[in-house]
């Protein structure tokens, strides 16, 4: 039994039914190559048995303490159904873009069922008319609860199920047979709890000692950067979820992002992604007559761990940067982008990663629970002003070819929560040489998402035109 961080505990509190805390991917393979040509599912089902102890995460469910008066723990699920988790459909014909989307939105909007492990993956035939992917590929639809996984962990995760040539590698055993545990008893939990709060002044002690010198450090730094908070504006995406969504992803060469980044001195590949959401979200609004005068605000979430840390859960902070939205011409968008990054990380590293990451240890789980139930039931977030406009968040992946029992990884795009105040995300990957800049969205707020996958290719291009 293992408890969780109040950070992974706290994707759970936020949980409401129109905001699903789940994190996940679409990946799209390559079976030509397979034995036959095509996968069986007992295939599927023994090459993902044979590595489940590589992930231990994938056989623990959720036990939460009553009244959340402490956080959660992970249990061994001793009724583990490796069937329930995996599943295999297909896509009717003509097996396009448009219907894998449809159907990954669905999934994607059905919260995950908490009394199993905390996820799901869906392998889809029937990808026969996609352009820009082979005949006869398959889909696989992934999606794990945010309490398990954040970016960082979530590729180590995938790179435990993928091989690096066609054909599978030998997965040693484990040394011992997996047992499940018992659920323990509600006295059991409280009794723990009691202890631990027993504890928790004290440490809550410990971390604000520790902040004392990290605010110091904090408004330091705001002095030194002049750093202005940077007015918030109301859009489409910053009112209370509907629980449909939509989602869709534009890819481009890694190689052009590299070159689009020379173009503005101190750029980075993650600005050059903030600059191409921020046209995106230029062209998109423009197009309904609701650009807002002050440029919309992005939360970028940051990856603390230290780099030898492969362990799952989260460990991550935020800074805020601007996207630059109001910005018309492409050089000077990316320039903005890159001071406000700039500003953003020095903050950042002047409060550290481990005062970022204390305060959610100490936040009673019963008060985030009833305080977002209450909001939620009585339609007060459509007052609340979000302090940020939409999520971005990139995460880099394998620049190598993958494999899953012999098929190659030809693409991928991920897919993330939205919160009850902000609709839409931005999740950016790389892979192999390629770079994705996807999206997830309320559908009330986006019911025309393919104008935003447009969006998205127009501002790559104008950006695109100042690299030689």
């Amino acid at each position: 039994m293992q408890q969780l961080t109040g950070q992974d505990a706290s994707f759970l509190y936020a949980e409401t039914p129109n905001a699903p805390m789940h994190v996940g991917s679409v990946g799209i393979y390559d079976q030509s190559g397979v034995t036959g040509g095509s996968l069986r599912f007992k295939q599927i089902l023994d090459y993902n048995a044979e590595r489940l102890h590589l992930a231990p995460i994938t056989r623990r469910r959720l036990v939460r303490v009553p009244g959340d008066v402490d956080h959660p723990y992970w249990v061994e699920d001793k009724d583990f159904d490796l069937e329930y988790h995996i599943r295999h459909i297909a896509l009717p014909e003509p097996g396009d873009w448009r219907q894998l989307y449809i159907l990954a939105s669905r999934i994607l909007a059905r919260p995950l069922d908490l009394t199993r492990p905390a996820w799901e993956t869906y392998y889809v035939e029937g990808l026969s008319n996609c352009e820009g992917i082979p005949p006869n590929c398959f889909a696989v639809i992934s999606k794990t609860h945010h309490c398990a996984i954040d970016g960082a962990s979530g590729v180590t995760l995938f790179a435990l199920l993928h091989d690096i040539t066609p054909v599978p590698q030998r997965i040693t055993p484990p040394d011992k047979p997996w047992r499940g545990e018992a659920i323990p008893s509600d006295s059991e939990l409280l009794a723990r709890a009691a202890t631990n709060n027993f504890t928790q002044p004290l440490r809550m002690m410990e971390a604000v000692l520790r902040a004392i010198p990290a605010n110091q450090r904090f408004a330091a730094a705001a002095r030194e950067t002049r750093t202005q908070p940077m007015p918030v504006p109301r859009t489409r995406f910053n009112r209370p979820v509907s629980p449909h969504r939509v989602i869709g992803f534009r890819r481009f060469a890694l190689d052009d992002i590299k070159a689009i980044r020379k173009t503005v001195p101190g750029a980075t590949v993650n600005d050059v992604a903030v600059a191409i959401v921020g046209g995106a979200l230029r062209n998109y609004l423009s197009a309904k007559q609701e650009l807002p005068a002050d440029a919309l605000v992005a939360m970028a979430p940051i990856n603390v761990r230290d780099p030898s840390d492969k362990s799952v859960g989260n460990q991550v902070a935020a800074m805020l940067i601007s996207t630059a939205s109001n910005v018309a011409d492409p050089r000077e968008r990316l320039g903005t982008v890159q001071r406000s990054s700039e500003q953003s990380k020095t903050l950042a590293n002047a409060i550290g990663a481990k005062q970022m990451t204390d305060a959610m240890k100490f936040v009673p789980g019963s008060l985030m629970v009833i305080g977002n139930r209450f909001a939620s039931e009585f339609g007060l977030l459509q007052y609340q002003q979000s302090p940020y406009n939409v999520t971005i968040t990139n995460v880099p992946g394998p620049q190598m070819k993958l494999y899953s029992m012999g098929a190659e990884l030809v693409t991928m795009f991920g897919f993330g929560p939205l919160t009850e105040s902000v609709g839409l995300i931005f999740p950016v990957s790389s892979y192999c040489g390629e770079f994705a800049v996807s999206f997830t969205c309320c559908r009330e707020m986006m019911p025309d998402p393919e104008h935003m996958e447009v969006a998205i290719a127009e501002s790559f291009a104008e950006l695109r035109a100042l690299a030689p």
